[in-house]
């Protein structure tokens, strides 16, 4: 019987097994080595349809067989699973590495780039290949080569590690209770899931972990102080030397060893420092230009930050006698204060978008915008009941991707909100392929009779992520390497699912979704203007927090000294003695479970949130100008960016788009800062 990972199509999540995992993966990367042995000694004139389809087909066939491997990894973790994806790691890492060094397949790739029958988007391919084969070190001696090879393939195991160690500790803590006083201050929805928890558990009562949608309640609304710190240290100490279970996750000498790692892999390859590496395939030009953007930003946001904490401190202590607020009140006291100014919270809009509404609503938003439609697909092969899957046609009628939602938090799930790749769009003479995606959120699931209901936060994350799956699936370029967001320079990638996030302030784009989910009343409009005004609440303060962290990560890695080691906490101080209103007590943690950087692609490019932020808010200018719904905006916006993917240099798209160069005022407006002279 043949092994179901290899089954062409949707992945076969039902039939997956951990066992069937290794040789399926060997199976295909001994299919990988046979297509290039075969055709660096068979072909004497290597061309795109003799040479790169079918090593494009071959390592796609790979790349389908470990997605749905990965993913499971990342959505339903499980000791098995974990084995054999830790003993897959090196295999692929290895062969990455000999595919990146291999001589006879750069010279091949340079022989065809060299080719004038060519399009852009196969230049634009190959340019990135060529530039690949550099970064994995073709042009090094043999000795530094074995050298890159055994560096990347430690970093995949030590990557993987950190998430895992973070994955155990939120989910190695939780607290039970049993008196209900402690949960003072707790809405409905958040007392539901706690109960729900205690109950999936066996027990009485309450039980209350570090998942997001339970841990953001307590610190947002419990009123007891004690409990509120109890959570805050069990959180902020996850995988550390600190907290409850100190050192049981420790990821303090991982960090260590990545960042040496990273640096001398960056020296190899002819680079100064890990920054200067990662931005070989990014937007900005020079790290000079990404600190530079960076504290402009911080220049701009830092005084309007410290008048916003400072009238969040004078709130606190004259309404509630609180002199020194600690960075457990934070959230807690944030919340009173816009309560109180402008007398609303996350929990008054929840029952505005049950998820379901929220899905028709962003459906009828990108119909309109893009002229697609999404249907919803019943019977598919599932890993969990929780998850949904859906087709995209456009007006013509025509398949153009399909995805999966998994979209509630459970044990066993990693945290956060993503998007990634199953299927790249691929076509050549054997393959007509479509992308398929995957969309996972974390939010709180149904709860008895209710459904689940959003925070307005939570529909802008929903709206984020479904920005990045629109950028995958509506992809008109036929080579996977610039399909899709494959290609995309990491600082631009951002771009498309920052703007799906402007649709969800607009009262003509919530009108076709926020209804009650009893009385399918719609969002008063009383509400809905309470909402606005609170739109730019503690803006400055949530930008310098971003700016915190793009800052630490970028200097972590452009600095690094082997003498000195990473000097992690060190240099996360000075950032923070730069742009920090609010500074945490010195048993947190918050590089230790930093895993956009330590077990993600955000190493020295968590800039890119904001630098993509200005490309975002520039192009949703073009809207307001026009109205939301502008067919030729949209039709614009679709061809140029979603449809191009990573096929073209990502600003000329940015200026055949907005007809322009972007500018930072639309950021700074909607974000609700005022520029001033710094």
């Amino acid at each position: 019987m043949s092994n179901p990972l290899l089954t062409e199509g949707l992945p076969a999540f039902d039939r997956i097994r951990p066992e069937h995992v290794e040789p399926a993966v060997e199976t295909r990367l001994a299919e990988c080595r046979s297509t290039i042995a075969r055709l660096t000694t068979e072909i004497e004139v290597p061309t795109w349809e003799n040479f790169v389809e079918p090593l494009d087909e071959a390592n796609d066939r790979l790349e389908r067989t470990w997605s749905p491997v990965a993913h499971l990894n990342a959505v339903l973790d499980s000791e098995p699973l974990r084995a054999v994806y830790n003993a897959c790691l090196p295999k692929l890492s290895d062969y990455g590495t000999e595919v990146g060094q291999n001589e006879a397949l750069f010279a091949a790739y340079r022989a065809v780039a060299a080719q004038e029958h060519l399009d852009q988007a196969q230049r634009k391919f190959l340019e990135n290949t060529l530039r690949d084969f550099h970064l994995s070190g073709v042009d090094l001696p043999p000795e530094q080569k074995a050298r890159c090879k055994e560096i990347s393939q430690e970093l995949a195991q030590l990557t993987n590690k950190y998430g895992e160690n973070v994955l155990d500790a939120t989910h190695g803590w939780s607290k039970h209770l049993q008196d209900d006083s402690r949960l003072s201050g707790l809405p409905e929805s958040a007392l539901a899931l706690a109960r729900q928890n205690a109950k999936q558990r066996g027990l009485d009562g309450w039980v209350l972990t570090l998942d997001v949608p339970c841990y953001l309640p307590v610190m947002t609304y419990a009123d007891d102080r004690d409990l509120r710190y109890e959570l805050y240290e069990a959180y902020g100490t996850r995988a550390s030397d600190q907290g409850p279970h100190a050192g049981r996750w420790d990821n303090g000498p991982l960090m260590e060893r990545i960042l040496r790692l990273r640096h001398e892999l960056a020296q190899l390859l002819g680079f100064n420092n890990y920054a200067e590496r990662s931005l070989a395939t990014k937007m900005a030009r020079s790290p000079q230009e990404v600190m530079g953007f960076l504290e402009d930003l911080a220049d701009r946001s830092l005084p309007q930050a410290r008048r916003e904490f400072a009238e969040l401190s004078a709130f606190a202590r004259d309404r509630y006698g609180i002199e020194r607020l600690e960075p457990w009140d934070i959230g807690y006291y944030s919340e009173k204060l816009r309560l109180h100014r402008y007398q609303i919270s996350q929990e008054e809009l929840r029952p505005y978008f049950p998820i379901d509404r929220v899905l028709q609503g962003l459906f009828a938003i990108v119909g309109r915008l893009f002229g697609i439609r999404i249907e919803e697909i019943e019977s598919f092969p599932t890993y969990h009941p929780d998850v949904r899957f859906f087709e995209i046609r456009d007006a013509g009628g025509e398949l153009r991707g399909q995805f999966y939602l998994d979209p509630f938090a459970r044990p066993s799930k990693r945290g956060g909100a993503w998007m990634d790749a199953y299927a790249n769009r691929m076509h050549t003479k054997c393959y007509d392929q479509i992308p398929v995606a995957y969309l996972v959120c974390n939010f709180m699931p149904p709860v008895g009779e209710r459904p689940s209901l959003l925070t307005h936060d939570e529909v802008l994350t929903l709206f984020h992520e479904f920005g990045h799956g629109l950028h995958h699936l509506l992809t008109r370029i036929h080579y996977s390497g610039v399909a899709g967001i494959n290609g995309v320079p990491w600082d631009a990638v951002e771009l498309p699912s920052q703007f799906m996030e402007n649709w969800c302030w607009e009262r003509e784009s919530l009108d076709l979704f926020a209804a009650h989910w009893e009385t399918g009343e719609p969002l008063p409009e009383a509400l809905f203007q309470r909402m606005i005004a609170a739109k730019h609440f503690q803006s400055a303060m949530q930008m310098v927090r971003q700016l915190e962290f793009a800052l630490f990560d970028f200097r972590l890695h452009l600095e690094y000294d082997p003498e000195r080691g990473g000097l992690v906490y060190e240099i996360l101080e000075e950032v923070r003695d730069r742009v920090a209103v609010i500074r945490p007590p010195a048993f947190h943690r918050f590089a230790h479970s930093f895993s956009h950087i330590f077990a993600g692609g955000y190493a020295a490019g968590y800039y890119s949130y904001k630098w993509a932020e200005v490309l975002s808010a520039d192009a949703f200018s073009l809207f307001e100008e026009r109205g939301i719904f502008d067919p030729t905006a949209g039709r614009s916006f679709l061809e140029n960016i979603l449809e191009k993917g990573g096929s073209e240099d990502a600003m000329d798209l940015f200026i055949r788009f907005r007809g322009r160069h972007p500018r930072i005022d639309a950021l700074l407006r909607h974000s609700g800062i005022i520029a001033e002279t710094p």
